[in-house]
């Protein structure tokens, strides 16, 4: 860290400011200043020079802590917001002025410097103060050997990933179905100092909300019917390791309390159960939804929202980097050719080309489905088909007119449905063959609005 970074205080509550003080001294870092007021923190800024500025969000002054950000961003002076728990219009305002990062209180020691380490790379990267990583090698040079391609926009989510995995603060996946956010969480995990110790994955929207609880924290005998011994909850599994939470927006909101308190004080309490038990347990979490829009339907607790957006990374669609579609269908052919008798290593340039015209609307995990049909039809050593579906007639209308994601999500689902008689579940069921779990079919059928007489 270098020693001359001056860091302003902006917080009326003398408690909290001066516990920051102590913390940053202790830290290394150059407290210039503790401001009560937006008016003092002017002062101080034109005063001090800071080079960053820790800004409550909401002051007990005519002026907002938001409006003396807006000035903040018009002076290029890099900020974190120090924030409870606030409602979505004042989180919306605080998001649209481009702050480096949440500071949630309560917070101890270890989140505030996590947080700023964090906010300094951000800065660095935006600033071309640290360097863009670029991939040229070959693609094993990427954290993880499943994660494939060179492009810009996938290196982008890597350099990410070589940032913070070393840390232990919680990192929050965004991206669309099917863009490998699980891949990601391993190979966070992987670059870890955790790296030895267990990794567990939990699929919030497989599991029956009245089994949630249990599956994540455990339970005592005879905690409820059916709980005739005991249980080790996956927090209690993942402990010394890393939890992973796919399709965290699915999360109801009593099991969201729960977590919560988790991260907070790092314990967790069985079904139950009367003890507290200590884990040491690395949070990464997944979700395709817009949790702020769940924060805003009353779906998902904005507290918690602060807790897991410290670190986000989003994975962008396949659309966006078709430049590494080449690379990605001879890895799943070279995977599924090493495990197989049948040996083909080759795909046609017509082949090759239809991928690239494709859009993907189920990104990575369509096309190594699609990868995997073809080399099971595939009769000689080589993939020659075109047969991707949706990319005939009917993906692009004569009227040029595209659509949108959640249109071709549901024609899809839709198509899947019909081929399967309207059965969801079961071997053959649409949730088999588009390979997710039958519960999170069942909520993106919801979601899309969806219905089928069968279960």
């Amino acid at each position: 860290m270098n020693d001359k970074e001056k860091i302003l205080i902006v917080e009326d509550e003398f408690i909290v400011g001066n516990d920051l003080r102590m913390m940053l001294v202790k830290g290394g870092y150059d407290v210039c200043g503790i401001a009560a007021s937006v008016e003092q923190a002017r002062t101080l800024i034109e005063q001090k020079k800071p080079d960053w500025v820790l800004l409550d969000i909401i002051l007990k002054t005519p002026t907002s802590g938001i409006e003396l950000a807006k000035e903040l961003l018009q002076q290029e002076i890099p900020f974190l917001y120090i924030s409870a728990n606030t409602n979505q219009q004042t989180l919306e305002a605080a998001k649209a002025t481009q702050p480096y990062g949440f500071l949630v209180k309560p917070f101890r020691e270890r989140d505030l410097f996590v947080m700023l380490d964090i906010a300094r790379y951000r800065y660095g990267m935006e600033t071309g103060m640290i360097k863009q990583k670029t991939s040229t090698g070959p693609v094993e040079t990427t954290p993880d050997p499943d994660i494939i391609g060179n492009s810009s926009a996938l290196s982008k989510a890597l350099d990410q990933v070589r940032a913070v995995a070393p840390t232990n603060t919680s990192v929050l996946l965004l991206g669309e179905s099917g863009t490998g956010k699980e891949r990601f969480a391993r190979a966070i995990h992987k670059n870890s100092l955790r790296k030895n110790k267990p990794f567990i994955t939990v699929n919030c929207a497989a599991l029956p909300v009245s089994l949630l609880e249990s599956e994540l924290f455990g339970h005592e005998r005879g905690a409820f019917t059916g709980a005739v011994q005991k249980r080790t909850g996956k927090f209690e599994q993942a402990n010394g390791g890393t939890i992973f939470l796919d399709e965290i927006g699915e999360l109801p909101l009593d099991a969201q309390v729960k977590l919560l308190r988790t991260l907070q004080e790092r314990e967790i309490e069985k079904l139950g159960g009367d003890q507290l038990i200590k884990v040491d347990v690395r949070v990464i979490v997944a979700t395709n939804r817009n949790l702020e829009k769940e924060v805003a339907d009353g779906r998902f607790r904005l507290d918690l929202y602060y807790r897991l957006n410290v670190f986000p990374i989003e994975l962008p669609p396949l659309r966006e980097h078709k430049e590494d579609i080449e690379a990605l269908a001879f890895h799943f052919l070279k995977k599924l050719s090493d495990n197989s008798d049948k040996k083909i290593s080759r795909i046609s340039k017509a082949t090759l080309k239809s991928l690239q015209q494709y859009d993907w609307p189920g990104n990575v995990r369509e096309l190594e489905h699609l990868i995997e049909r073809q080399f099971i039809l595939a009769n000689g050593e080589e993939i020659d088909s075109t047969d991707i579906p949706g990319l005939q007639a009917g993906l692009i209308p004569a009227d040029g007119k595209l659509e949108t994601m959640e249109e071709m999500e549901r024609a899809h689902i839709l198509k899947v449905l019909k081929a399967c008689n309207g059965r969801v579940s079961g071997i053959m069921g649409a949730a088999d063959i588009l390979k997710i779990p039958a519960q999170t079919l069942y909520s993106k059928m919801k979601k899309l609005g969806i219905k089928t007489i069968y279960k």
